[in-house]
């Protein structure tokens, strides 16, 4: 046997189970209380720390190849291993070329996969370019390389990616469709963002909640009103990535309720952080797209996170070099670019302010790190469980431990972030990939090495829709057991805006 974790917590519903967790060649072969004189190459002590399944980061953009003066692969996937997470999945826009048939994807991949420090996959992805030149024929051929979902944009994203028109996005739904694939969304209605910044801007509106006001909340919801309408007309599966609105939230909740295919993923910072006291502090290091809403939102997406409206959390940690993009001479917030990074922070987060003040159950806090994203990329039970021939990650978690997010003391090249200074309780101290320890925050840190981590192809089309069973919204369960939960945390203002 290659490694034995003796004393490991492990979560068994809402339930801490100790247990020793057996692991040979990278997989997870079995679970004992005692180890009978069992022996392994490896003996770790886990000390009674919370042993969880390796934690999933569904949306990343690590820049690589093309933009490496943002972030590469090393740094983004060095940063991923230091905040727990175990399995990144990377977006098709920010590279050059951008993932849109099987050839670009392999100019992608070729570069990368002797520089992981973590397990990764790719999204595809179409554009409004695609469907006008009539090339709908490529997306066949990257489900065969292994991508895991789709993404479009109804905003700009970068040159190489263009946005999709309303007839557009239909289009690419209805293709996509008969596949089964997930399709991404990056909601949020260009007409009014356009118009509206521009009008702001020709007021004279130099300010940082200026950024938010012209991406109003109706721009977003306006947009998945669409997705929405698509998905039924269609019968295409929709994501709505990092959903930043209470309207959204209500529209996702409704769509499921009578049946939509719809799923939905928020962020550490629509969870935590408000326009008008971040944008205000930290101007165009705040700057993201959609923005930073209100206080409410926030409110209103640990609820919907807690209830499983929200499926899971990505970071969409999207960082930029701080002296020619986010900081520039010439610098406003219209023109600085819009993205954070935030992979090393998201598991802590979720962890001090979700976890251990109460806002999620432990066994909701596996569902919305690991497993519920796994299940929807298809990569359960590979990845994103805790099970018998599973992969061997695990994202070691002490619940006590005291942490302050400093945005210089990280592996990401970004040394901004607008969550600094926020002082959690509860950190990952160990990342485990695959029965190879590639963090450890008591051993130096960084402990594996470029090369190691592996591309991780779909192993299906098995959807969140058919495992978790949202008959459960009819019946009110999810939410009347997160209520309670949710007006306990409120009561005792754990809120830390």
């Amino acid at each position: 046997m290659d490694l034995i974790l003796k004393n490991a917590l492990i979560p068994q519903g809402d339930r801490k189970v100790k247990t020793n967790i057996l692991v040979d060649d990278g997989k997870i072969v079995g679970f004992t209380s005692a180890l009978n004189g069992l022996s392994a190459d490896r003996v770790i002590d886990m000390k009674e720390n919370l042993v969880v399944p390796g934690c999933i980061d569904p949306h990343t953009h690590f820049m690589d190849p093309g933009f490496t003066h943002r972030e590469t692969f090393t740094t983004g996937t060095r940063s991923a291993a230091a905040g727990g997470v175990t399995t990144h999945i990377d977006m098709p826009c920010c590279s050059k070329p951008s993932v849109r048939d099987a050839e670009s994807f392999h100019k992608k991949l070729a570069p990368l996969k002797d520089q992981a420090y973590i397990d990764f996959a790719f999204w595809g992805g179409m554009t409004g370019e695609d469907v006008r030149e009539g090339l709908l024929d490529n997306i066949q051929p990257q489900i065969d390389e292994g991508v895991v979902a789709f993404k479009v944009y109804m905003t700009p994203s970068v040159p190489t990616f263009p946005k999709v028109s309303d007839a557009e996005m239909l289009e690419i739904f209805s293709h996509i469709a008969p596949t089964g694939m997930p399709i991404g969304v990056h909601a949020e209605n260009y007409d009014i963002c356009t118009f509206y910044s521009e009008k702001l801007k020709k007021e004279g509106r130099l300010d940082g909640p200026a950024w938010a006001e012209a991406r109003m909340a109706l721009a977003e919801k306006a947009a998945i009103q669409l997705i929405i309408s698509f998905a039924e007309a269609t019968g295409a599966r929709v994501h709505v990535v990092h959903m930043s609105t209470k309207e959204g939230v209500e529209l996702v909740r409704a769509a499921k309720k009578r049946g939509v295919k719809v799923t939905a993923e928020t962020c550490p910072h629509y969870l935590m952080l408000n326009a008008e006291d971040s944008m205000s502090e930290r101007g165009t290091f705040a700057k993201i797209a959609p923005p930073l809403r209100e206080k409410e939102d926030n409110i209103v997406h640990w609820q919907a996170l807690a209830d499983g409206t929200i499926d899971f959390v990505g970071t969409d940690h999207a960082p930029y070099e701080i002296p020619t993009e986010k900081d520039a001479p010439d610098s406003t917030i219209w023109n600085s670019f819009p993205g954070i990074p935030g992979v090393e922070t998201m598991v802590p987060i979720l962890v001090s302010e979700g976890l251990n003040k109460g806002r999620l159950s432990l066994s909701r806090f596996v569902e919305v790190t690991s497993r519920n994203a796994a299940i929807h990329f298809g990569i359960y039970p590979k990845k994103g469980a805790m099970e018998i021939g599973s992969d061997a990650d695990f994202t070691v978690i002490d619940l006590e431990r005291e942490y302050t997010i400093d945005e210089q003391k990280t592996e990401s090249m970004a040394k901004y972030n607008p969550l600094h200074g926020l002082k959690l309780k509860g950190k990952p101290i160990q990342t485990i990939v695959r029965g190879r320890v590639v963090y450890d925050e008591d051993n130096g840190g960084i402990m594996g090495e470029a090369g190691y981590g592996q591309y991780v192809k779909r192993q299906s089309i098995q959807s969140l829709e058919r495992v978790i069973k949202y008959e459960t919204f009819e019946e009110g369960a999810k939410e009347a057991e997160a209520k309670p939960r949710m007006e306990k945390a409120l009561k005792r203002d754990m809120i830390t805006n």
